[in-house]
């Protein structure tokens, strides 16, 4: 076995030396902390070098967050649960109230090449919503009107499969979709209708 030599009392560090090296540590860990911990964790820069290397940005931009973050959980926090569960059930009845709300649905299917034109007889100033979907393949369409010398387009798409959305009318006639199928299968179209018509009246 190897002893390990015993240091003499010559080798072994003075009280002058261990006080010296611990205020050493102790000035850099002062140090540290106001040049770099305080600007970059809480924005306080008394140095200005925490403002010189970019830290005391980072440090503003944590205090907001943490201030944002506080505000939201003294608001939302308590009912943070029974929240969750609201939501949950306003996603559910909402979209029955969606589907229920639709005043027609028209389902038609095109043949390759085939077209059709759907639209609504509506006044001026009236409003429709709609949503459609095409399954099968996909259809091009123009969502427009005209009447007399008045014309308008809302939308125009290629080669698309679905569609929602709404439009108010500028003027009173028939507003709706020029229909085209340009795929090699037949496509199937699903249009859900809502609004203040008062008729729909369908041209191939």
């Amino acid at each position: 076995m190897f002893n390990a030599k015993k240091p003499s009392l010559e080798e072994l560090p003075s009280s002058a030396q261990l006080l010296r090296s611990t205020i050493i540590a102790a000035v850099s860990a002062v140090a540290i902390l106001v040049a770099v911990v305080l600007p970059a964790e809480y924005g306080i820069d008394p140095t200005g070098a925490g403002r010189m290397f970019g830290l005391a940005e980072m440090g503003e931009i944590k205090q907001e967050l943490a201030d944002e973050a506080e505000q939201d959980q003294q608001l939302h926090g308590a009912d943070q649960s029974s929240s969750l569960w609201d939501n949950v059930f306003g996603l559910f009845f909402s979209t029955a109230h969606a589907q229920e709300a639709w005043q027609d649905t028209i389902t038609f299917t095109l043949e390759p090449g085939e077209f059709t034109e759907i639209k609504a007889t509506m006044e001026e100033g009236a409003t429709l919503f709609y949503a459609w979907v095409a399954e099968g393949g996909r259809v091009n369409f123009d969502l427009h009107a005209h009447a007399g010398d008045q014309n308008v387009t809302y939308e125009k798409g290629r080669g698309q499969n679905e569609g929602e959305g709404s439009f108010e009318t500028p003027f009173a006639g028939d507003h709706g979709w020029f229909w085209r199928n340009r795929d090699d299968e037949p496509v199937t179209v699903t249009l859900n209708l809502n609004g203040a018509y008062s008729g729909i009246v369908r041209s191939e």
